[in-house]
């Protein structure tokens, strides 16, 4: 009888995470390159429909990964000794379920081998995102979508 091999994500802690599988994790819905307001009186963070400015707003990926610090020098590297980091990434996110110690979702690419399983299930703002090369700064409040738990 053949052994059974638990997820990586099951078995390891972020921490433990070879880099092809903290790359392999990200879900691919781009809520993270969406620009976020943080509310001074209570700490909220809310999530625009503004994405940033390398973001494809057609595959809801980075247009330019690999050099993305180059052009945008705040662009968060995720990595998993940010623990504060994960409290403003949305709920659906697989870094922060895995780090909550939760599974992932069934549409989740590593479960279900569709990487378009994001897009069909609405997690991802493709086809309702615009690019923060046309909105200015002074309009961002009126894109509210949702506040990060």
């Amino acid at each position: 009888m053949a052994a059974v091999v638990k997820a990586f994500w099951k078995r390891k802690t972020l921490e433990e995470f070879t880099q092809e599988e903290w790359e392999l994790l990200c879900d691919g819905c781009g809520l993270c390159c969406l620009q976020k307001l943080e509310d001074e009186d209570d700490g909220g963070v809310y999530y625009t429909k503004i994405a940033c400015k390398l973001l494809d707003l057609d595959t809801a990926r980075c247009s330019n990964y690999s050099q993305r610090k180059s052009f945008v020098p705040d662009c968060i590297q995720l990595t998993a000794d940010q623990t504060d980091a994960f409290r403003w990434l949305p709920t659906t996110c697989a870094y922060r379920l895995v780090h909550e110690g939760k599974d992932l979702f069934p549409w989740h690419h590593l479960v279900c081998g569709n990487a378009d399983a994001v897009h069909a299930e609405g997690i991802s703002r493709i086809g309702r995102m615009v690019s923060e090369l046309d909105v200015a700064a002074d309009d961002w409040e009126k894109h509210l979508i949702f506040r990060s738990n």
